[in-house]
């Protein structure tokens, strides 16, 4: 009895451990809960490497997104009206965004000047330091509104193409719609490739 007893708690105990490191591999991911305070249904999710490129009458508008950056000065995507806009949502918590950190820094710079402007929304940090060190440690030169709850997030309603994953790339036209989503981490050539067909549209 007392052997058998043994095992199943060894087993259990194993099972549990699979679990936990199950959890650890899944990436940058949580439950709405705890993202967003909008009380709509998106969700972070681990981002499938998907692209989706939208036709350009089929787009839909972005939110307008307004509030406080990392540094505590007043942000807005209005701002830049009339040009590209690369939007990504990163957190210094986050393994992958720190691996494509570098790359969209090289981008935006390659497109500086060229009516393309990149904008972060640093979400979940709970701490403005971790997200200012980790923008330090990156050279990051474009602005990141601070999201730490998930409001501005969650603002993109649920079913549109919204950034549902930590890292999450969109590309927004000159209209300001969703022009290309990216749901993983992007190296720069994958960048490259979202932002050009739009910077060439008329």
């Amino acid at each position: 009895m007392r052997a058998s007893s043994h095992a199943r708690r060894t087993t259990i105990g194993a099972a549990a451990l699979v679990g936990a490191a199950a959890l650890v591999l899944t990436g940058c991911a949580g439950s709405s809960n705890s993202a967003s305070s909008s009380g709509d249904n998106t969700q972070f999710v681990q981002g499938n490497g998907a692209i989706t490129t939208v036709a350009a009458d089929k787009r839909k508008p972005a939110p307008a997104l307004a509030g406080k950056d990392i540094d505590g000065r007043q942000l807005s995507l209005a701002r830049y009206k009339g040009e590209v806009v690369v939007l990504n949502v990163w957190g210094s918590w986050c393994a992958p965004c720190r691996a494509e950190a570098d790359g969209l820094e090289a981008t935006a710079k390659e497109f500086q000047g060229k009516g393309v402007q990149f904008v972060g929304i640093n979400t979940r940090d709970t701490s403005a330091g971790n997200a200012q060190a980790f923008a330090r440690t990156h050279h990051m030169s474009y602005p990141s509104f601070y999201d730490p709850s998930g409001d501005l997030v969650g603002e993109f309603p649920a079913g549109s193409l919204n950034p549902q994953a930590i890292p999450s790339t969109l590309v927004l036209d000159r209209q300001g719609r969703i022009a290309v989503r990216a749901l993983s981490a992007l190296t720069q050539s994958q960048l490259e490739s979202m932002i050009k067909p739009i910077v060439a549209e008329k």
